[in-house]
C-alpha cells in the first residue's frame, strides 16, 4: 500500500483519544470522522480540524478515499460494522471485543480470508508497558520455561450506560484473555468456566446472567500450558484491576494488588528473602516513531475536562494506544498481518463467549471452533471442532 493510509474513526467517545495519534503518525492521514450525533461530530471535527465528517456510517463506507476504519462504537455494533466495512473493501481496526457471538467472529474471519483485507482487534493490554516488559523478559530468555499464566479484569460497571448493566463477565474479558494467549502467541483449544456469587436481581433480566464473578481455565493447543482468568463487573468490591502474571522456571512476574504500585519480579534460587523484587515497568515509547512517542504517557483524556470512564478506571491503558495505531498502520504499509489478526482476535473473543456458556452449564468443557485456529485451513472446514 501507499505510505499514507486514509483513516476514518467511527465513534468519538473513547475514539477521540486516537485522533491526534493518527494525525501525527508518518504513515497516516486522519481523513474522516463518524458520529451519529451531529453536534458532537462537529465539536470534535472543529477541535481537531478534520474536514470530512459523517453522521451515517453507511455513507462513510461509500467514500472511495477511505482506506481503513477504526471502530470505537458500543460493543453490540462492533461485528456488524466490521462486517459492513470488510464488504465495502475497507481495512478494519476495532476496539474490543471483536463480536458478541461465535458466528459473528466466523463471518469476520471468512471475510478477511475472502477479501485479503486486514482486520485487527485493538486489544490494549497486549501493548501496555507492563505486558511489553514481560514480553521482553520472555523473548530474552530471562523467564525460562513458561509454566503458568494468570490474569484478571475486575471493574465496577455501575453507572455505565446502555448495554452494560448485567453484562456477563466473560463477554468482555479480552483484557485478561488477550495477554495470557499473546505472550507465547498461543491458541486456546478449550475452556471450562465457573460462575460464582450472584448480582442483584434487577440486573439478571438484561442477559439472563446471574454471576458476580466468572473464573475460566484455558487449555492451550499444542502446548503443556494452561491459564486462569477471572472477571467481575457488578456487586464485587475491588479497585479497577487489569492484571497479568507470568510464572517461569527462572523468573516470574506478578501484578501489584493496588493500582500504581510496582510489579513484583521473583527470581529462582536466590535466598528466600531475596527472591522478590519490586520493579517499575519501563515505558516503551522508543519502539514508536518519534512524533507519537509522547502518547504513551499523555493523551486526549488526561485533562480534567476530558475525562472518560474507560480512561479513569483503566489507568491510561498502559500507554498502549500509540502502539496499537503503529501496529495497525505498519501492518498495512508492510503488507503483513497485525497482531492480533482476525483469527487470533476470534480465538481471544470466542474464549470469553464460550466461557460464559460453560459457566451457564456448570463448567462444561467448551472447544474453540476451528476457524479460530491458525491451522484451520489445513485441517478442517470452517466451523468444525478440532
Amino acid at each position: 500500500m501507499a505510505n499514507k493510509i486514509n483513516i476514518a474513526i467511527v465513534g468519538l467517545g473513547f475514539g477521540a483519544e486516537f485522533i491526534p495519534i493518527y494525525q501525527r503518525h508518518p504513515n497516516a492521514n486522519m481523513y474522516a470522522i463518524c458520529q451519529r450525533n451531529a453536534e458532537k461530530l462537529n465539536a470534535v471535527g472543529d477541535e481537531f480540524k478534520i474536514e470530512k465528517r459523517y453522521t451515517d456510517y453507511d455513507e462513510l463506507l461509500k467514500d472511495p478515499n477511505v482506506d481503513a476504519v477504526h471502530i470505537n462504537t458500543p460493543i453490540p455494533d462492533h461485528a456488524i460494522q466490521s462486517i459492513k466495512a470488510l464488504k465495502a473493501g475497507k481495512h478494519v481496526a476495532c476496539t474490543v471485543p471483536m463480536a458478541t457471538t461465535v458466528d459473528e467472529c466466523r463471518q469476520i474471519v471468512e471475510l478477511v480470508e475472502e477479501t485479503g483485507l486486514t482486520y485487527m482487534m485493538m486489544e490494549t493490554v497486549v501493548y501496555a508497558r507492563e505486558f511489553l516488559f514481560m514480553k521482553e523478559l520472555y523473548e530474552n530468555g530471562e523467564l525460562g520455561k513458561i509454566q503458568f499464566l494468570k490474569a484478571s479484569h475486575q471493574q465496577d460497571m455501575d453507572g455505565w450506560p446502555n448495554y452494560w448493566p448485567g453484562l456477563p463477565p466473560m463477554h468482555y474479558a479480552t483484557h485478561c484473555i488477550g495477554p495470557v494467549l499473546a505472550l507465547t502467541k498461543g491458541e486456546a483449544e478449550y475452556v471450562s468456566c465457573f460462575g460464582s456469587g450472584t448480582i442483584r436481581k434487577e440486573l439478571h433480566a438484561h442477559y439472563n446472567s446471574p454471576f458476580a464473578v466468572e473464573s475460566t481455565h484455558i487449555k492451550f493447543r499444542n502446548s503443556d500450558l494452561s491459564a486462569h482468568v477471572y472477571r467481575s463487573l457488578f456487586d464485587t468490591a475491588r479497585q479497577y484491576r487489569e492484571s497479568f502474571e507470568v510464572y517461569g522456571s527462572k523468573k516470574s512476574v506478578e501484578w501489584p494488588l493496588i493500582e500504581g504500585k510496582p510489579l513484583v519480579v521473583h527470581t529462582a534460587k536466590r535466598p528466600e528473602p531475596e527472591i522478590p523484587e519490586e520493579v517499575h515497568s519501563p515505558d516503551y515509547a522508543h519502539l514508536l516513531p518519534e512524533p507519537i512517542q509522547r502518547f504513551t504517557t499523555k493523551g486526549v483524556y488526561d485533562e480534567d475536562d476530558h475525562q472518560h470512564l474507560s480512561f479513569i478506571q483503566g489507568a491510561g491503558h498502559g500507554g498502549s494506544h500509540p502502539h496499537l495505531v503503529h501496529e495497525f498502520l505498519t501492518a498495512l504499509t508492510e503488507s503483513r498481518e497485525p497482531f492480533p489478526n482476525a483469527r487470533q482476535s476470534a480465538n481471544i473473543t470466542c474464549v470469553g463467549i464460550l466461557a460464559h456458556d460453560s459457566a451457564m452449564e456448570g463448567g462444561k468443557q467448551m472447544n474453540l471452533p476451528a476457524f479460530t485456529l491458525s491451522s484451520a485451513k489445513k485441517e478442517v472446514s470452517s466451523g468444525a471442532v478440532v
